[in-house]
């Protein structure tokens, strides 16, 4: 079944996943290691925090003076990315 993004408002990374400020993730699981530019690192730092997708999206387009709709987008494409690898909750 196909969703949306919009359909889960918080997105949480999974108990297991270690995370550093860096951008650096570990799954523990599967051994898995990935690494994610600075936004990608404030994307996850901001999940880590709670916030919700729309929370995300307008402390990204305002700090970055990015379109909401642009990073909307880019958010929607990086959590399908996320999920692809079990890395969060949906």
């Amino acid at each position: 079944m196909w969703f949306t993004f919009s359909d889960y408002p918080v997105m949480k990374l999974k108990k297991n996943i270690a995370t550093s400020e860096s951008g650096f993730i570990f799954n523990p699981g599967n051994g898995d290691s990935f690494s994610v530019n600075d936004i990608g690192a404030e994307i996850i730092n901001l999940m880590k925090e709670d916030k919700s997708q729309t929370e995300i999206i307008d402390t990204i387009s305002s700090k970055y003076d990015t379109e909401k709709n642009q990073v909307e987008k880019d958010l929607d494409d990086f959590l399908s990315l996320m999920v692809s690898y079990n890395l969060i909750e949906k």
